[in-house]
């Protein structure tokens, strides 16, 4: 990463996309500032896991146009850092700077929450006029019609709402829960007061002396479909089930 030249010398334009490189950029007090990283793991860092800033920063250079390979000053360093090193500095941008994802990236990212997004609308909302929950490829072509953006970022139960007064205008959606009595041997129960967990809130549980589970869990209507088949499969069809008026 040598022959960067600070702000006040020559430069030496650097293009991310051939370098495999991007950026994490911070804005301090009117003043731009840049560091190269890893886009792989820097994403990873962002995303809380538990990988270390070494991994991620490529080198211990900070600038205000890393692309012109302008580095930045001493003086705003100690400035805005309190600090003139600038390894200090780095980290200092990885942790607070906002990453610039790659196009592979942000595509990657963006399918991943419109996939949670059509998952938690098929869970959570069904077709009033039949009570089923709509197949996730009519959300997923509503969304399309309706040419819904996703942002890779926000919270998908933050963005299903506004989808959802989107889809709306296409295709009826009623958010409706249904509470179902569950009956199970004791030999299926463990695996069974997980799942209803996983499925919805356990309003009534009781155990019998042999280990036989009785429970009565509401749900999401969306959601009935797929507890009946993973009750079904886990229990090998042995779990009793009907709907509580």
């Amino acid at each position: 990463m040598s022959g960067f030249a600070r702000s006040s010398g020559q430069t030496r334009p650097r293009t991310h996309e051939a370098s495999n490189l991007t950026t994490v950029r911070l804005t301090e007090g009117g003043e731009h500032f840049e560091i190269l990283v890893n886009p792989d793991a820097a994403l990873s860092y962002k995303q809380g896991r538990n990988v270390e800033a070494s991994q991620v920063i490529v080198a211990d250079e900070v600038f205000s146009d890393s692309n012109k390979g302008l580095r930045v000053g001493v003086e705003k360093l100690r400035k805005h850092f309190n600090t003139d090193d600038e390894a200090q500095a780095a980290v200092e941008i990885l942790k607070r700077g906002e990453l610039n994802l790659t196009q592979e990236q942000r595509k990657r990212l963006t399918e991943e929450k419109r996939r949670a997004v059509i998952a938690i609308i098929s869970k959570n909302f069904v077709d009033p006029r039949t009570m089923l929950p709509h197949p996730p490829m009519r959300i997923e072509q509503a969304m399309q019609e309706q040419r819904v953006s996703i942002d890779p970022f926000l919270d998908a139960n933050e963005q299903t709402k506004s989808v959802i007064e989107k889809l709306r205008t296409i295709i009826p959606l009623k958010s409706e829960k249904v509470k179902l009595s569950v009956k199970v041997s004791a030999q299926y129960s463990g695996q069974t007061i997980g799942i209803l967990k996983n499925f919805g809130e356990i309003r009534k549980e009781e155990w019998g002396a042999d280990g036989t589970l009785s429970a009565i869990v509401e749900i999401p209507a969306g959601g009935q479909p797929g507890l009946l088949d993973r009750l079904g499969s886990t229990t090998k069809g042995a779990a009793q089930v009907s709907i509580v008026k």
